[in-house]
């Protein structure tokens, strides 16, 4: 259990590093989110999974259910506006930009710490269930 803490708070931090240059090449793209979305990353994306670290560094069984959902709501919520959801968010559809490329390397970077942390989350609630 120590080690899945340890990769636990490993993955939050570095999504939370991974976060900063995307947002920045957000607003270098004028890339403009909508209130609910703004409050939503900053809740569930950026907030939820600190405090999930907390949670999982003093011990407390809460902190892994806390990574999943929120590794859950940030994966999918990053699946949908830049993979799927056709709008200027969609790294398909980026302008030739010096952002551009950072854009498209983050939110696949995003993606995957967010699965994997998740994924993390899941086996840790699991365990800490027997």
């Amino acid at each position: 259990m120590k080690t899945l803490r340890i990769l636990s708070i490993v993955l939050v931090l570095l999504h939370l590093l991974i976060s900063i240059p995307h947002g920045m090449a957000h607003t270098n793209l004028s890339i403009q989110m909508q209130s609910w979305q703004n409050a939503y990353i900053l809740v569930v994306i950026t907030i939820l999974p600190l405090v999930a670290a907390v949670l999982i560094w003093r011990h407390w069984r809460a902190g892994f259910l806390l990574l999943l959902v929120s590794m859950a709501g940030s994966f999918l919520f990053g699946l949908f506006y830049h993979f799927i959801a056709a709008g200027p968010d969609n790294v398909a559809s980026l302008p030739a930009h010096p952002a551009s490329d950072t854009f498209k390397v983050t939110a696949v970077l995003l993606a995957l710490t967010e699965a994997a942390a998740g994924v993390l989350g899941l086996v840790g609630y699991r365990r800490q269930q027997h």
